[in-house]
């Protein structure tokens, strides 16, 4: 770590996404020498505790940057568009955790395992991809060197906590309410925007943010449009499908990867046991693969369930699971911030 200290703000310190990046400042040891939290009006005030100071939450605005090295977004793309810019005029380096500037042609979409190169061809700003993207890229990045894409199909099965605090509550509601046998109405998911709620409890909802003119959802097309970017690679076929269940934490995936070469499955299996950030947990005849609830609270990306394909040489069948607010989100940006103060040490 840098020898070099910095004045660090959080933007949305008060939310899920921005409380696990503080809590990885801490248990990292960046070299930090003033911390600044910030948030909405609606949250300032409130008292956080970072190695054993009290600090208050102040409420975000364009002069709160004055001073500050690095920040880390993460109170929704609105706010990143009102005070990023101001941010950047004022030599910050800013990296964000929201969907505003992933597809700018002058911003860098960076997951440090697979285009670390980029992170230092940013002009004030770095975009953290979405947390589905980032665990797929992740784990396919070590076949995409050894053996080339082709195509890409994913289906995900992602956490509530994407989706934030309110939907957590609402599955912790609704499923009280299933067990007890008392009536409820949806009122979150799966788009808190729209006027249509389903029942998250119990069941599984094949929609993941807004529809778009062709069909796929928002969430859908971050995943192929992010992924295209982050492997610099438009020759790629992506499709996605994305499902939310009733789990609080960490995504699931379901991966379908066409090679452009022939593979052995045991040489897959060494390529993603040594690759880093990648854990492999893949035993299928003691019943071991990767789960949600032993990813939670982890910083790798978990694989497994690695199969080849019934119908095609080239083809591979993969389960990725990854906590969605860690390696998906916190930890990707403080892995970003972390090498960028490597590079001044």
């Amino acid at each position: 770590m840098s020898n070099v200290e910095f004045n660090v703000a959080v933007v949305g310190a008060t939310g899920a996404v921005g409380e696990q990046i503080i809590k990885l400042l801490d248990k990292r040891n960046f070299p930090i020498k003033s911390l600044k939290l910030l948030s909405s009006p609606r949250s300032a005030g409130t008292v956080i505790n970072f190695k054993g100071q009290d600090i208050v939450v102040e409420t975000a605005t364009p002069e709160s940057f004055e001073g500050v090295d690095i920040a880390l977004f993460s109170a929704g793309g609105d706010v990143s568009k009102a005070l990023a810019p101001h941010a950047i005029e004022r030599g910050v380096v800013c990296i964000d955790n929201t969907n505003a500037y992933r597809m700018d042609p002058n911003t860098p979409l960076v997951v440090p395992e697979v285009n670390p190169d980029q992170i230092f061809e940013h002009n004030g700003l770095i975009a953290n991809p979405n947390c589905s993207t980032i665990q797929m890229v992740a784990a396919l990045k070590p076949l995409y060197d050894r053996y080339g894409i082709e195509r890409i199909i994913v289906s995900t099965y992602q956490a509530v906590s994407g989706a934030g605090a309110k939907a957590i509550s609402e599955l912790n509601r609704q499923s009280a309410a299933v067990l007890n046998g008392d009536a409820f109405e949806p009122d979150i998911l799966p788009v808190g925007a729209l006027p249509v709620k389903h029942q998250i409890a119990f069941n599984a909802v094949p929609q993941i943010d807004k529809f778009q003119d062709n069909g796929y959802t928002l969430e859908e097309m971050k995943m192929v449009r992010e992924t295209k970017k982050i492997l610099n690679d438009e020759s790629v076929s992506v499709t996605a499908t994305c499902v939310r269940i009733p789990v609080v934490y960490g995504h699931s995936e379901s991966v379908y990867v066409e090679l452009k070469q022939d593979y052995k499955l045991e040489d897959v299996r060494e390529l993603l046991a040594s690759a880093p950030g990648i854990t492999l947990v893949d035993d299928p005849t003691n019943q071991a693969y990767p789960l949600a609830t032993t990813a939670a609270g982890e910083l790798d990306v978990f694989v497994g369930r690695l199969r080849e394909d019934l119908g095609n040489s080239r083809g591979l069948n993969m389960w990725i699971v990854s906590d969605n607010l860690l390696k998906g989100a916190a930890w990707n940006a403080v892995q970003i911030a972390e090498i960028i103060a490597a590079k001044k040490a």
